[in-house]
């Protein structure tokens, strides 16, 4: 097997992997079971309407985290990242959205194949940081190298996250977009 072949492998198994860490890691999570199904529901029937509509026109990821909504990718012009805004805001139980869209050209499976990578890589070391947290506890995604944070947590849980995603391999800039509890 040639060493792009290989890399093309990984990288899809650690995209199809991406989207199971919230499932498999549930008990860390500080949102309630509602809101845990409700964010599931929500990112589903977004990526649902956005994709009837838009089809291969577009390339969107949509993460609910607690009821927030953030939107990633790549849309061909304004008017549709501003519908695509909308299409999400007529998703129920939505409390807010962060459309972190860019207009352009959809991105290539390399580049998506590097972003799962940077996301791998940041979970991997938030897991073995040895600080006192619970990598659980942020959702952690990468789109262009950009790796958005979410999640419940106090603002030391939020300074650890921002410190060791900011010093792992493939991140150009970090947004972080938590809910602080303290």
């Amino acid at each position: 097997m040639t060493r792009k072949l290989s890399f093309l492998l990984i990288a899809a198994v650690l995209l199809v992997m991406q989207g199971c860490t919230t499932t498999l890691t549930k008990g860390a999570d500080r949102r309630t079971q509602g809101a845990y199904i409700e964010d599931g529901t929500i990112a589903d029937t977004a990526t649902t309407r956005i994709k009837n509509k838009y089809a291969e026109k577009v390339h969107i990821n949509v993460n609910s985290y607690n009821r927030k909504v953030l939107v990633t990718g790549e849309v061909p012009d304004e008017s549709a990242k501003t519908d695509i805004t909308r299409i999400i805001g007529g998703v129920q139980n939505v409390t807010a959205i962060n459309n972190e869209l860019t207009i352009g050209p959809v991105s290539s499976l390399s580049s998506r194949s590097g972003d799962a990578l940077t996301t791998s890589n940041v979970n991997m070391r938030l897991r073995d940081s040895g600080k006192d947290f619970r990598a659980e506890r942020v959702e952690v995604v990468t789109e262009n190298g950009i790796v958005y944070l979410l999640g419940l947590v106090t603002r030391a849980e939020a300074a650890i996250a921002t410190e060791v995603t900011s010093t792992s391999r493939g991140v150009k800039k970090i947004v972080p977009l938590f809910e602080y509890i303290d």
